[in-house]
């Protein structure tokens, strides 16, 4: 088993999206050239979604219109729909995603559509992207627990990611949408997973809502995933728990991997350097734990 691990950049979208502070083009392309400089070789870019419902996405085209692409890495977008789909292609994108999730109320809520009929949406995006080239991703949430439903059966995770996998997604992004799973629950979940999907087509997404998405990461680690969603600075808080923290920190994933045996080709001064200058820009201290520790002096003056 490989140590080389693929880290997945979600902060300028999955981070951006719900800051309620306008923020500006320029900003967020500054923000995905830097990371992607830091070594990152997956970078969100931005989401083809409604701006009545995600306004902070609305200028996701002329974001991929401005971004310097690096060679070598990858920029993927959310495409909801074939609507969204068509933005992505006109914009060049090379890889997009489609979202799901293992609860019904969820799926409702989120998307407007049940999990059947999420799927029924999601076939044309993958038989156009089929026919184009273009990658897809698979993201399923709320597979530790639901703000709805609360425990969410391993069966249902189980079932939506074999669905996502055989319609043609490369990889699902298995997401602890807000944060309540432990080492152990992640482990069982990844191992009923992994009876259906391959295990190197699989990538954890863990919230840090109750302080467990390392300990989840590194459980996840040890059944053999190797690829991991996180956000620099920590971008991205829970909507369903106010005041609570929401996408793990690149920082502290890199910073963890780093002193495990693993390699990710990130560096992590610059990711600390960015983390700073992201949250400067948005008027608050980093949620990282390691960027807070490497720059003390500097922070505690924010």
């Amino acid at each position: 088993m490989t140590n080389r691990i693929n880290i997945v950049e979600v902060g300028p979208r999955d981070g951006l999206q719900n800051e309620k502070q306008a923020i500006d083009v320029a900003t967020k392309v500054a923000l995905i050239e830097r990371l992607a400089d830091a070594g990152l070789k997956t970078v969100e870019a931005g989401a083809f979604v409604s701006p009545k419902w995600v306004p902070q996405m609305a200028a996701s085209d002329e974001v991929l219109a401005t971004i310097k692409r690096a060679p070598g890495v990858s920029y993927p977008v959310l495409t909801p729909n074939m609507k969204g789909y068509e933005g992505a292609r006109a914009g060049k994108a090379d890889t997009v995603a489609i979202f799901g999730a293992a609860s019904e109320s969820f799926s409702k809520k989120n998307i407007n559509a049940s999990i059947a009929e999420s799927l029924e949406r999601f076939k044309p995006v993958l038989d156009a992207a089929k026919t184009d080239g273009i990658r897809v991703r698979g993201y399923v949430s709320c597979v530790l627990g639901c703000p709805y439903e609360g425990e969410i059966p391993l069966g249902n995770v189980v079932n939506i990611s074999k669905a996502l996998f055989e319609m043609g997604c490369y990889e699902i992004s298995l997401g602890d949408t807000i944060g309540v799973g432990a080492a152990g629950e992640a482990r069982a979940m990844i191992r009923a997973v992994a009876e259906e999907v391959p295990i190197a087509a699989l990538a954890g997404h863990f919230h840090d809502t109750y302080g467990q998405a390392l300990a989840n990461i590194y459980a996840a680690l040890e059944e053999g995933v190797r690829t991991f969603d996180s956000s620099v600075s920590g971008l991205g808080g829970c909507p369903y728990a106010p005041g609570a923290s929401g996408n793990v920190a690149t920082e502290d994933v890199v910073y963890m991997l780093d002193h495990s045996g693993f390699e990710t080709g990130a560096d992590l001064d610059a990711l600390v350097r960015i983390s700073v200058w992201i949250s400067e820009k948005l008027g608050r201290r980093p949620a990282s734990k390691v960027a807070r520790a490497k720059t003390a002096a500097t922070i505690d003056k924010m």
